[in-house]
């Protein structure tokens, strides 16, 4: 007799509300909305055929993220080529939510200021440091969130913050001192 495979109702349920965060994430990883679609097509493909193997009650955001990433890096990662102009006015409203407060009061701040000169400073971090800031500073996840996902210890997930908040300041620094956010002779 064959097994009756995935319970549809219980992975739409639990699967269906995290497409659009992994839209925004599959996008900036990907640079491209076309490839970002394909790549959330991918992982909820893969989150079905895997959905007997998920554990009810645990983290479906945290675990469809991590296939989402693992999809990428095995996928996608292997095929970029040059970087593709991403559309802001597409991008950039989806980019931003709202979900969590006070976890992270710096990338809270950060959040507040994201516009389209910041999201190519992003999107010009290397691999591992944008996961990092993706996933803080624009998705609101915590540092034991951001572990799961990435299959990195909590540690790890803050160093490749601070790292790469730190040549996000000297990538923007600039333009920090042109908005008025700082004041030029005094960052250090």
């Amino acid at each position: 007799m064959p097994t009756a495979g995935p319970d549809l109702t219980t992975f739409e349920r639990d699967v269906l509300p995290h497409l659009d965060l992994m839209y925004r994430v599959a996008l900036r990883m990907t640079g491209e909305p076309a490839s970002a679609e394909d790549l959330v097509q991918d992982t909820v493909l893969k989150a079905f055929r895997a959905w007997d193997s998920f554990r009810q009650g645990t983290n479906a955001r945290g675990w469809l993220l991590t296939i989402l990433r693992n999809t990428f890096i095995n996928d996608y990662r292997r095929r970029r080529r040059a970087p593709a102009l991403v559309d802001i006015d597409v991008a950039e409203p989806r980019a931003i939510i709202h979900e969590q407060a006070g976890q992270d009061p710096e990338g809270e701040f950060f959040h507040a200021l994201v516009d389209d000169r910041i999201l190519a400073a992003i999107d010009a971090l290397p691999d591992e440091f944008r996961e990092a800031v993706v996933l803080s500073d624009i998705e609101g996840m915590s540092y034991a969130q951001i572990a799961e996902t990435l299959e990195v210890p909590v540690g790890t997930v803050k160093s490749r913050l601070s790292r790469g908040r730190r040549q996000l300041q000297g990538a923007l620094m600039d333009y920090a001192i042109e908005a008025g956010i700082i004041r030029p002779g005094t960052a250090s």
